[in-house]
């Protein structure tokens, strides 16, 4: 699955490095690098990361391709 974070959207909340930290790390204080290819074992992780982000700034597998047409 691909994701994409809205960066722009993204206030650094964590929530995201707390549920899957195999995706998501924070650099520095409030910089997150992830990983826009999502192995299967940590769908279930970044699913809940996802719905977890205070400001719906994660975008995953159908939202992604929506966004981008």
């Amino acid at each position: 699955m691909q994701i994409v974070v809205d960066l722009t959207r993204c206030q650094g909340y964590a929530q995201c490095v707390f549920l899957a930290p195999e995706v998501f790390q924070l650099h520095g204080d409030e910089a997150l690098l992830y990983s826009p290819s999502v192995p299967d074992d940590q769908l279930p992780r970044v699913r809940q990361a996802a719905a977890s982000c205070p400001v719906q700034a994660i975008l995953l597998g159908e939202q992604v391709r929506a966004d981008a047409e």
